[in-house]
């Protein structure tokens, strides 16, 4: 997949369709809607990453949620976990304003936020070959962000995702929350507990606990 464009890469990302279960339930997810969102036209394409091309941070995630980013086309965008996220965002000096709304003028400090599959999944558990698939996405867009200098997991899933874009055993680099490990070219590696409602309302993941691993990784990155 030889892109070398940011304009190619979204192009041709918001244009896939090589899973066939992610292209049928991101799409019903758009035709059905939540009753609070009726009057919405859902993105329910795939979603491209968003911010700073030149980041030096990326915050790596699992899936857009159904009715948040395959809402809106903005990753952690319409639900809870961009409820959690933003506001911390621009704690830590790394946004422009604590919410994120499509269409508005938003804009991040040296950060970059994507996902392991840019598709909505049914339940939010892709399969291992809708991962897979993605994979081919992940290259290419962290190969466009040439800056970048920390990656920030989010959750198992994620970290696993890149453990296999940079060539890492996964054996050798447990998932848990503040983990911390060096890439072969000396970047670093961060994992976190995502960011769900899941974790962010039993208290797993609290506000103080993320904003610390999100410092820590705003400093290596030497933002």
């Amino acid at each position: 997949m030889d892109l070398f464009s940011w304009d190619a890469f979204k192009q041709e990302l918001t244009a896939c369709t090589r899973c066939p279960r992610l292209v049928a339930h991101r799409e019903e997810v758009g035709r059905k809607k939540r009753r609070a969102f009726q009057d919405w036209t859902y993105w329910a394409r795939p979603v491209p990453g968003f911010g700073d091309p030149q980041a030096r941070l990326v915050l790596f995630g699992l899936a857009p949620g159904a009715h948040g980013s395959n809402r809106t086309g903005r990753p952690f965008t319409g639900d809870a976990s961009g409820a959690f996220l933003y506001p911390l965002l621009y704690q830590a000096g790394l946004s422009s304003n604590p919410e994120s709304e499509p269409h508005d003028d938003l804009r991040l400090y040296g950060t970059y936020l994507t996902a392991a599959v840019r598709c909505a999944p049914p339940e939010n558990k892709p399969t291992r070959e809708e991962l897979l698939a993605c994979s081919a996405w992940t290259r290419v867009e962290l190969g466009l962000l040439r800056e970048a200098r920390v990656y920030l997991a989010l959750g198992r899933i994620a970290l696993e995702a890149l453990l296999d874009h940079f060539g890492m055993k996964k054996s050798a680099h447990p998932f848990f929350h503040g983990a911390h490990y060096l890439l072969p070219d000396g970047r670093h590696l961060l994992a976190s507990y995502h960011v769900s409602r899941q974790n962010t309302q039993t208290g797993r993941l609290t506000r103080e606990m993320f904003l610390e691993i999100l410092l820590k990784a705003k400093g290596l990155a030497g933002l």
